[in-house]
């Protein structure tokens, strides 16, 4: 079973590992601006995991930053990723793809009120497909 927090962190965690691999990420002589960027989403990935509260303003921020700073990398977030960070974020998602995060969004909050175990991997695989 996989829960909401134990998913976002490893799709981050995913994000993180695919950028390095990616130019400009993975150039010996990597720029000032580029290696602030690794740094912040670096920061971003161990506060997510240690459940700080400031990792939703600045996720969007990095994410938003990804999209104009390096748009030929955009592929390698997860869709996810824009939903869970929200604000300007949601720009760059269909109407379709937001509706769908909003059911499962509900779903998860159906569950946690009944008192029962969500499946987040499970019920978006469902939706999804």
């Amino acid at each position: 079973m996989t829960d909401f927090h134990t998913y976002h962190l490893n799709l981050l965690k995913l994000t993180y590992n695919n950028l390095l691999g990616q130019p400009p990420f993975n150039a010996p002589d990597l720029n000032a601006m580029d290696a602030e960027f690794l740094e912040q989403f670096a920061a971003l990935v161990e506060g997510f995991a240690g459940h700080e509260g400031w990792v939703y303003d600045e996720g969007q921020l990095l994410m938003s930053r990804l999209v104009r700073a390096y748009p030929q990398l955009v592929h390698l977030a997860a869709r996810d990723l824009f939903w869970l960070f929200g604000g300007d974020c949601l720009h760059h998602m269909p109407d379709e793809e937001l509706a769908l995060f909003a059911q499962l969004d509900e779903a998860r909050a159906q569950a946690e009120r009944a008192g029962e175990t969500f499946d987040y991997l499970a019920e978006r695989t469902r939706l999804f497909n």
